[in-house]
């Protein structure tokens, strides 16, 4: 029940940043949900009985299913550093290729160790006491728990930075992360366990599994899909106000332009009315060439330099207060 609650969990992850982050460059959270979701689903006792039999009843889609989960939880390392500048070595080290490839490498030579049997559902309590089977199973988690403590030390940098709603997604993928690390220690714990024949001590730390897992992806999903959900509410936000300012900017704008015509009144090539970015952008242009042309008469008003001032601070990314007219410099950038 639980890998299906993970499961579809995921797979609603995977809808949402397709939705959300449609466009973007990097993947590298789309390829982490995708991953983790194809190998919850390959869990589930139905599904897995029936490939398992087309792969011929080895129990290899368990290390199908197994080499997914470590792919997904790179990608995820990987998603999480991207969205910060701070990335020290030894982060970059613990999330980068060189470690995945070994951790890969030991997990199928571990594997194919295994005397495996028939299909199981069970295949850590069928053939955990083995050591190859403890040691596949700790490569694993050593991993898993390797990139969780680099996503951990990113995430508190980022709830130091960040400020009120901002940080909730820092939180959530710290909180996960803190599960995860709990999560392999338990399961490293009950492979020595079984190793070493005590099967009670290892069916006792097995209680504290279900509830463990279930809350690392679950809080993990919460953190990856709450950060494009943070940037496309940021985003409908920000151009709600960018249309709000060109409405106050029009009217100077268009006083501007009945004593120094401006090239927006001509068919421009790049420039779209229907950006109001660019519209805004252009606005400001002229305006401050109106205001600084020697040739013509057109000055601001008080009122007026405050809702310029205010909005070259907008497209400058500093909000909406007033800022020094030296900052018109900025919009005459773009032609």
């Amino acid at each position: 029940m639980t890998q299906i609650l993970v499961s579809a969990l995921l797979w609603l992850l995977v809808a949402s940043l397709l939705i959300l982050r449609r466009g973007r460059a990097d993947r590298s959270i789309l390829w982490s949900a995708l991953t983790i979701a194809v190998a919850m689903m390959l869990n589930i006792d139905g599904l897995y009985r029936w490939v398992d039999r087309l792969l011929g009843g080895t129990n290899l889609v368990t290390l199908v299913a197994d080499l997914a989960l470590m792919l997904g939880i790179f990608f995820l390392g990987r998603a999480v550093a991207k969205a910060t500048e701070y990335r020290p070595r030894i982060v970059r080290f613990a999330l980068g290729r060189v470690v995945l490839a070994v951790a890969l490498v030991c997990t199928v030579v571990a594997f194919a160790f295994i005397d495996r049997g028939v299909t199981t559902t069970a295949f850590m309590l069928d053939y955990g006491a083995q050591p190859a089977a403890a040691a596949y199973s700790m490569t694993q988690f050593v991993y898993d728990a390797i990139v969780l403590t680099a996503m951990a030390a990113v995430a508190t940098r980022q709830i130091r930075l960040g400020r009120g709603v901002d940080r909730l997604p820092a939180i959530s993928l710290l909180i996960g992360s803190a599960l995860g690390l709990a999560l392999a220690a338990v399961v490293i714990a009950m492979d020595i366990a079984h190793l070493a024949g005590d099967i009670s001590l290892m069916l006792g730390l097995g209680a504290a599994y279900s509830p463990l897992f279930l809350s690392t992806f679950l809080f993990l999903c919460l953190g990856l899909a709450s950060q494009p959900a943070m940037r496309w509410m940021h985003a409908r936000s920000r151009a709600s106000a960018t249309r709000r300012i060109v409405s106050q900017t029009t009217p100077i704008w268009q006083r501007a332009n009945l004593f120094r015509p401006g090239m927006s009144q001509q068919d421009v090539a790049g420039f779209s009315a229907a950006d109001p970015e660019t519209r805004l952008h252009r606005q400001l242009v002229e305006i401050r060439d109106a205001a600084v042309d020697p040739r013509v008469s057109f000055d601001l008003s008080d009122a007026e330099s405050v809702i310029v001032e205010a909005a070259e601070e907008h497209l400058l990314g500093r909000g909406s207060g007033v800022g020094s007219s030296s900052s018109g410099l900025a919009t005459r950038a773009i032609p």
